[in-house]
């Protein structure tokens, strides 16, 4: 992941321009009332007083004549705010939503830099998680958990990372003319769903036939861990790996069947154990022959 470390000469930049804006939306005022604004707690209370004494911070968002953040990134926050307040407008220091940073940046501002000049802010979400769900994040436990948290999920969304086509080196003219199925059966996978931040796991089986190249064994399971390894739903999964063979192999045709098990509803919700998710994606003459179909589907039983 790629970091911006902003400095603090590029904040009071920002906050500069961000003062002007925010003047020049309001109406006049008479010399010594100030416009009045609302830091969204917690990343607009620097910015609030970054942009000095020309405003009066309030407490109470009904106070305020506008809203203030450090960012606007999916813009779940302003448009929640933008909807409960309407007609009171939302600053942000930085905007992404209308000038979108590059994939996979990670910002981090001179308040999330720790005594070592790391970030910190990514640890920080993992201790306000332990503290939103009732625990206390300074107990033995858990003081080195936030940290473990942190490359945990590195490894689990490894994916985002890697190209399929890093991995899929082909074998020209390995076939031999071989025109029948190659199938890698009941390859364990786990992933984590989009939707809940739950794991779900369970077997893919894929299969394809050749057109005078052939893959590596082992590319079939690791072309399912780079798509596994992000946040996704199952079918999504089926659908890239099917897509990703079709492309870079070229093959008379590609089938994938994944079975799975999903903790977001074993877990939650309708909390029933036990039930199986299966999802099939067929390209080529698995989908235009029958008979081709019928095997493959017979041989991820």
């Amino acid at each position: 992941m790629e970091k911006r470390f902003l400095t603090n000469t590029e904040l009071l930049a920002a906050a500069e321009k961000m003062a002007a804006a925010i003047t020049h939306s309001q109406p006049y005022r008479p010399e010594g009332i100030r416009t009045r604004i609302m830091p969204i707690p917690r990343g607009g209370l620097p910015v609030a007083y970054m942009l000095g004494t020309d405003f009066e911070i309030v407490n109470q968002p009904s106070e305020a004549d506008v809203f203030v953040d450090d960012l606007v990134d999916s813009g779940a926050t302003r448009y929640r705010y933008e909807n409960a307040y309407p007609g009171k407008p939302f600053f942000p220091l930085l905007n992404y939503l209308d000038h979108p940073k590059a994939p996979g940046q990670w910002v981090v501002f001179p308040w999330e830099v720790n005594e070592a000049g790391n970030d910190s802010s990514a640890d920080d979400i993992v201790t306000r998680l332990l503290e939103y769900v009732g625990e206390d994040p300074k107990r033995e436990g858990l003081r080195e958990t936030p940290a473990r948290v942190l490359k945990a999920w590195k490894h689990w969304c490894g994916g985002y990372s890697q190209d399929p086509k890093d991995v899929l080196k082909c074998f020209a003219d390995g076939s031999e003319n071989y025109d029948e199925m190659v199938t890698v059966k009941k390859i364990p996978f786990y992933s984590t769903c989009e939707h809940h931040l739950a794991p779900f796991f369970g077997t893919a089986t894929i299969s394809y036939i050749p057109q005078k190249k052939v893959l590596g064994l082992s590319k079939l399971s690791r072309v399912l861990s780079i798509f596994t390894r992000r946040l996704q739903v199952q079918e999504r999964i089926t659908t890239q790996v099917a897509d990703a063979l079709q492309e870079h192999l070229q093959p008379r045709g590609v089938g994938v069947l994944l079975e799975a098990r999903h903790l977001c509803m074993e877990s939650r919700g309708i909390s029933q154990q036990g039930h199986t998710t299966i999802t099939t994606a067929l390209r080529g003459k698995f989908l235009e022959d029958h008979i081709v179909r019928d095997e493959f589907l017979k041989a991820a039983q």
